[in-house]
């Protein structure tokens, strides 16, 4: 019992004395009680509130699609081709490419005695001098037709015939190069290349001789390399549409450019002969793959992949995201279904087939339905 409780009720027969002390006590017990009341507002209204908890689940709709199952197999991205440019011409090395570069039609390929050697495109190299008088062939439109794309031989005729219109245009050529202008072209005066090169190796240095293996080169047409297990072979078909998956996770698209006839195996036992069967276990053939969008692997040389190769299409099926499913102890499969807001109910569903984070399912759901997943 406080002291509130025990006072008397009426104070008018109290001395003076006695009833100020009164009035101060009910005031400061006032005081008391509206700085408590106060301090829950402050408690309940200001930063001691904890912050709403976060949700734990979103929906996700059930949808009817096609749904396209996938083998994933590594592979590798770098360029098409392998070759070696191999120097005719006498003299000595003045100049030669970084790794990396890359050399179009007309462009030099590598220096002797400080002239340029450029680059032609066709699919063989020369195999004689091509000067006025020469019989006609294929190697002398192959010139031709270098010279005219070049921007050479006004009134030339392309063809097999060398003309007086073919010299003045070797000689307008040689004039820019800086050569001695006689219309005649040596064997090693140029490089001859189905297409644009990119160096990938130098096996020779200014100061060395011109004449041997100079360098490797590769074509600029990106392609991915995958060394598919024999057993599997039936997955790569030529034309067929691929997925790929770059470093980073960026995904892209590509189709089967090739496919080798050739199997080899990758078996390397450091310690010792490998055991009989092991070869054709780990036997691989090469399946060589375009990419739909070659910018897509940005500015990336080499970098190992991920190819996705189709095994089957189920088209017009419905499907909800992986992880909508819901597993039951006795291995059965359901999810969980949103009627509306704070109303869920668990339906059974059958799986399918899976692809690309989903997975077809039956059950008694229909296209446009809402499921729960978790929020990632």
């Amino acid at each position: 019992m406080t002291a509130l409780d025990t006072a008397p009720q009426d104070t008018a027969d109290m001395p003076p004395s006695t009833r100020r002390r009164r009035r101060l006590l009910l005031a400061g017990t006032s005081v008391v009680a509206l700085g408590t009341a106060g301090l829950g507002v402050v408690l309940g209204d200001g930063s001691g509130d904890e912050a709403p908890a976060a949700p734990t689940t979103t929906t996700a709709p059930v949808e009817r699609t096609d749904l396209a199952e996938r083998t994933e197999v590594d592979g590798t991205l770098g360029y098409a081709g392998s070759f070696a440019i191999v120097g005719a011409r006498p003299g000595r090395l003045t100049w030669m490419p970084t790794v990396g570069r890359v050399i179009r039609r007309g462009e030099r390929v590598y220096g002797v005695d400080g002239h340029s050697v450029p680059l032609f495109y066709g699919s063989s190299p020369l195999w004689r001098t091509l000067g006025p008088g020469m019989s006609d062939g294929r190697d002398v439109r192959l010139l031709e037709t270098n010279l005219a794309a070049l921007g050479y031989g006004d009134g030339m005729t392309v063809d097999r015939h060398f003309s007086y219109a073919t010299k003045a245009a070797i000689m307008e050529w040689q004039d820019d190069l800086g050569v001695v202008e006689d219309g005649m072209v040596e064997i090693g005066d140029v490089v001859v290349q189905p297409r644009a090169l990119r160096v990938t190796a130098a096996s020779a240095v200014p100061g060395g001789s011109a004449r041997g293996n100079l360098m490797t080169a590769s074509s600029t047409t990106r392609q991915i390399t995958v060394n598919l297990p024999v057993g599997r072979q039936t997955l790569a078909r030529k034309g067929a549409q691929v997925r790929v998956e770059l470093p980073g996770g960026k995904q892209t698209s590509g189709r089967i450019s090739s496919v080798g006839s050739v199997a080899t195996s990758e078996s390397t036992d450091e310690e010792g002969p490998s055991q009989p069967g092991q070869g054709t276990q780990t036997a691989t053939i090469p399946v060589f793959i375009t990419l739909t969008r070659p910018s897509a692997a940005g500015r990336l040389d080499g970098a190992p992949v991920t190819v996705g190769f189709s095994t089957g299409l189920h088209k017009g099926v419905l499907a909800v995201p992986v992880t909508a499913l819901l597993a039951s102890p006795g291995g059965d499969y359901a999810v969980s279904v949103v009627d509306a807001p704070g109303r869920t109910r668990r339906v059974p569903v059958r799986l399918g087939a899976f692809a690309e984070g989903k997975v077809q399912v039956t059950g008694q759901l229909t296209a446009g339905m809402k499921v729960e997943v978790p929020v990632t």
